[in-house]
C-alpha cells in the first residue's frame, strides 16, 4: 500500500473495514518480526502472498474528500486469507484532509462493514490530500482512531515518514495511541522477501514497517510486524483507547514532551532503553563522560528522558534525571540540528530533473517519498529531499 495512493485514482473515497464473527481456522501463533502483505484491488479477488507470509491487511474502501467508495475485492480477500490461515486485518483510504466531519461520514459507513475480528487492526491510510493545518489533520486522524477503538478494533495510522513529519503531529497521535504507526519506507525496488533493517525509517511508535513494494515480481507490498500487533484479534486484544477531550487544552497531566535539540553528557552509567520508561528493554549503556545528541525530551512518571537517533537508524532513549530533582549529567540545548530540505513540484518537473538539481539519486528521491520513479507527481506537491 505504500504511498501509492492505493486506489485513489481508480475509486472514489475512504473506508474502514467491517468486522464479522466467524469460526477462525487453526493459525500459527503470532510472533514479533512476522512478515505479511497488504492488499488492494490490484492484488485480485484472492490476494497474493509469498511463502512464509503470516498476515494480510486488506483494503475495505475509502473516502476521498467526502466521496466514499467500496473496494470490490475486500470480502473475497478476507475469505481467501482466512482459508490460507493468515491473520487478516483491514485498512481504508482516509482522504479527509483536516476534516473530522468527512472522517465521521466515512467511519459511520465502514465500521459496520468490517469483516475482520474484533480486536484486529483497522488502519487509516493517510498519505495524500492533507490540509495546510497540522492541527486539523491531526485532529481528524485522532478522531478516526478513536472511532475505531470505540468500535472494538486496533487503530493504526499508515503513511510514509516524510509525509507524517510534514503534515501530522505524530506525538499527539502517539500520546493517545502508543505504538500505532504503520510506516512505509523502501531502500530500493529490488524483490525483497525480508526487510533491510539498515534502511529502517526511524520514527517513534512504529509497530509495522512496510519495507518494500516489490515483495514479489510484479509488485506486492511486504511488511514486518515489529511488535506482534498483528496478533490482535486472534490471540490477544488491544489496550483500551484513551478518551480524547473536546479541547486539547483541557488535558491536565504531569507527563509531557517537547521538541528540543541538545547534547547530554552523563555523570553516571545510564541504561539505553527502547522507550521512555524503565519498563522498556535495556539494550546497552552510556558511560560517564560520553555524549549523545538528542532531539526530543519526555517527562514521564516523574523522570526526564531524551530521545536520540542511534547509529543503527533507530530511536533510543536515556534518562536525564528526576523531574525537579537529581540530574544524571550535564545538558546543553544550544546544539542546532540539521534542517530538512523539501521541494515544491513545478510544472514540467520529473524525479530525474529534481534529483539532478539536488545531486541525489532519483530512485532514492522517489523511495524517500514513498513512490517509485514511475509514480505521478503534481505541481504544488511537496517532496522530501534530505
Amino acid at each position: 500500500m505504500v504511498p501509492k495512493l492505493k486506489t485513489k485514482l481508480v475509486l472514489t473515497g475512504l473506508a474502514i473495514m467491517a468486522a464479522f464473527s466467524f469460526a477462525l481456522p487453526t493459525r500459527v501463533k503470532a510472533a514479533k518480526n512476522d512478515i505479511g502483505v497488504d492488499w488492494s484491488v490490484y492484488q485480485g479477488n484472492n490476494g497474493k502472498t509469498v511463502e512464509g507470509d503470516r498476515f494480510a491487511i486488506s483494503q475495505i474502501g475509502g473516502t476521498q474528500g467526502g466521496t466514499i467508495y467500496n473496494q470490490s475485492t475486500y470480502g473475497s480477500q478476507i475469505k481467501a486469507a482466512n482459508d490460507d490461515g493468515l491473520r487478516v486485518h483491514s485498512y481504508l483510504w482516509y482522504g479527509v484532509g483536516g476534516s473530522s466531519d468527512i472522517g465521521r461520514q466515512a467511519l459511520d459507513y465502514f465500521l459496520p462493514r468490517i469483516q475482520t475480528p474484533k480486536g484486529s487492526i483497522v488502519a487509516l491510510d493517510y498519505e495524500d490530500g492533507a490540509s495546510e493545518s497540522v492541527e486539523a489533520n491531526t485532529d481528524a486522524i485522532i478522531y478516526g482512531m478513536q472511532r475505531i477503538a470505540q468500535a472494538g478494533y486496533t487503530p493504526m495510522l499508515y503513511s510514509y515518514k516524510p509525509y507524517i513529519v510534514a503534515h501530522v503531529d505524530y506525538n499527539r497521535v502517539l500520546s493517545q495511541f502508543p505504538n500505532s504507526i504503520w510506516v512505509a519506507g523502501y531502500p530500493d525496488y529490488q524483490v525483497r522477501a525480508l526487510p533491510l533493517y539498515s534502511y529502517f525509517p526511524s520514527l517513534p511508535g512504529v509497530a509495522i514497517w512496510q519495507f518494500t513494494s516489490t515483495h514479489a515480481l510484479g509488485g506486492l507490498d511486504g511488511n514486518v510486524d515489529l511488535l506482534g500487533v498483528t496478533d490482535n484479534g486472534y490471540s490477544k486484544q488491544p489496550a483500551q483507547a484513551t478518551t480524547v477531550p473536546s479541547t486539547p487544552s483541557q488535558v491536565m497531566s504531569s507527563d509531557t514532551d517537547y521538541a528540543q535539540n541538545g547534547v547530554f553528557i552523563p555523570s553516571v552509567t545510564l541504561n539505553i532503553r527502547t522507550g521512555d520508561d524503565t519498563s522498556y528493554a535495556s539494550i546497552g549503556t552510556y558511560e560517564p563522560g560520553e555524549s549523545l545528541v538528542y532531539d526530543h525530551v519526555y517527562i514521564h512518571n516523574g523522570y526526564v528522558w531524551a530521545r536520540y537517533l542511534s547509529y543503527s537508524g533507530r530511536y533510543h532513549y536515556i534518562c536525564l534525571g528526576v523531574m525537579g530533582g537529581e540530574s544524571y549529567g550535564s545538558r546543553s540545548s544550544s546544539y542546532s540540528a540539521p534542517s530538512h530540505t523539501y521541494y515544491t513540484v513545478k510544472s514540467g518537473d520529473s524525479f530525474w530533473s529534481i534529483a539532478s538539481k539536488y545531486g541525489i539519486n532519483m530512485y532514492t528521491l522517489a523511495a524517500n517519498n514513498g513512490k517509485s520513479i514511475y509514480s505521478l507527481i503534481y505541481p504544488g506537491e511537496s517532496l522530501y529531499i534530505r
